[in-house]
């Protein structure tokens, strides 16, 4: 990352942080209403400082824009509210875990993350949760609206006819690459080590030392610098192991060891309100020993042998050996994060990848590297080149996969518009005139006026 880009990363988490923390502090001004929800000053405030650190402009109209934006959220969710549209916790988690690992691949490793945030990653999550579930939400009730809309190969052409070839985009090198991961196996012997650490410090607790101390001590969490507390949360703010432990301890009481996808807990409930509780607890992680890399290694070496001797596709062994469940379904294919294709723009890759498929030829299979996994963990992949385009202006033969992308997105935005407009007409809708200067926002204050105005 570059110097520019890594300051506005380290100003963009700066903002998500303050909003976080600042949000149930000040006192905030309901700009408008749609139905049963609202969008606050500080919603909009929060999303002008990100686009601000990332370069727009400092102008009026981007409020506008940012307004619209979460006008048109609110109004998917109140629908979706109506409609009884539910949001699993496992939507969340894998979209907070998504947020998470773009942010420890940005910063380096995990143990980053949390001293820059001042944090943990359990607590930020914590914070961020209500925000992505209504985002979730509001995404979901989208996605009923336009599931039944389809395109048509003519659509298509049609489509990609009618722009202008000045207005055609023009595409850098891309690559198709598909990849086969493999993390180390943490070893019993690392895990009964990381255990009976945990034990021994949950025997000192037991006979009267002091948790927080132990924690600030001896916890690998970015909370044990406030003694391993992690505030008040409610149900589903935590993940499921820990959590199912935690709301059943009573205040200053120890749990046994809790195993959860960060390593071993040891949990001691502070204080509950109703349905929110307040715990601290002591994480070990167990250690990767340097043998468990080799194996690793030595488990990719035989299939990359299996391989080039063509006694096995690469889609199989992928499916079947790769620990990437975000490829492993694909045949390993790896996907573009900015548009979902698997054709990716070769400056979007991580230099390691890059140099490790650049002597390669379309088809070879690059030998097992060792990586850092956004987590902060090492792990060995085994990269195939599978095919590249060099750089053009958009056709229907090289990138028919994202101009039909694009005609379905125009057909899907068309869709949504008349819903739009066929729920302005129905829905109770309030904005403050603070912001009637927005040409943009006339269709909702034509709205808006039905009804008293907002409160200043």
């Amino acid at each position: 990352m570059n110097t520019r880009k890594r300051i506005i990363f380290f100003v963009l988490l700066l903002v998500i942080n303050f909003a976080a923390n600042a949000q149930d502090k000040i006192a905030d001004k309901i700009i408008a209403v749609l139905g049963e929800n609202i969008v606050l000053q500080s919603d909009i405030d929060g999303q002008f400082a990100q686009y601000i650190a990332q370069g727009y402009a400092n102008k009026p109209e981007l409020k506008c824009q940012i307004l619209e934006s979460l006008i048109t959220q609110k109004l998917l969710q109140n629908q979706a509210q109506l409609d009884s549209i539910e949001v699993s916790e496992g939507q969340v988690e894998d979209e907070l875990n998504r947020r998470l690992n773009y942010f420890i691949s940005q910063i380096g490793s995990q143990e980053k993350l949390e001293q820059f945030l001042g944090k943990s990653v359990i607590e930020f999550k914590s914070d961020l949760r209500d925000d992505v579930r209504s985002v979730i939400m509001a995404q979901n009730m989208q996605s009923q609206i336009t599931r039944g809309v389809t395109i048509t190969p003519n659509e298509i052409k049609t489509f990609y006819d009618k722009i202008p070839v000045d207005s055609l985009p023009y595409f850098n090198k891309e690559v198709q690459l598909a990849v086969i991961v493999k993390k180390p196996e943490i070893s019993l012997a690392s895990k009964t080590e990381a255990k009976d650490k945990l034990e021994e410090l949950r025997a000192r607790v037991a006979k009267g030392e002091d948790f927080a101390t132990l924690a600030i001590l001896y916890s690998q969490d970015g909370s044990a610098k406030s003694g391993g507390e992690l505030g008040f949360v409610g149900r589903g703010a935590l993940v499921k192991a820990f959590e199912a432990v935690a709301f059943k301890l009573k205040p200053g009481e120890l749990s046994n060891i809790v195993e959860t996808e960060f390593g071993f807990h040891i949990v001691q409930l502070v204080e509950r309100r109703g349905e929110q509780v307040n715990v601290r607890h002591i994480l070990i992680k167990p250690s990767t020993k340097s043998s468990d890399l080799k194996k690793a290694k030595s488990d990719l070496d035989s299939l990359y042998i299996l391989l080039i001797a063509n006694e096995l596709k690469f889609t199989d062994a992928a499916a079947i050996h790769s620990d990437d469940d975000a490829t492993k379904r694909n045949g390993g294919m790896m996907q573009n994060a900015q548009d979902g294709s698997t054709k990716i723009p070769t400056d979007q890759l991580d230099p390691n990848l890059f140099f490790a498929i650049d002597n390669l030829k379309v088809g070879e299979i690059a030998q097992p590297t060792l990586f850092t996994l956004p987590s902060g963990e090492q792990a060995y992949r085994m990269v195939q080149f599978i095919s590249k385009t060099e750089p053009h202006r958009a056709n229907l033969k090289d990138d028919y996969q994202k101009i039909q992308q694009a005609a379905l997105s125009s057909k899907q935005n068309k869709t949504m518009e008349d819903w739009f407009d066929k729920k302005r007409a129905s829905t109770f809708i309030k904005i403050s005139e603070d912001f009637n200067y927005c040409t943009t926002l006339d269709k909702w204050f034509a709205a808006s006026s039905k009804g008293k105005q907002v409160d200043k």
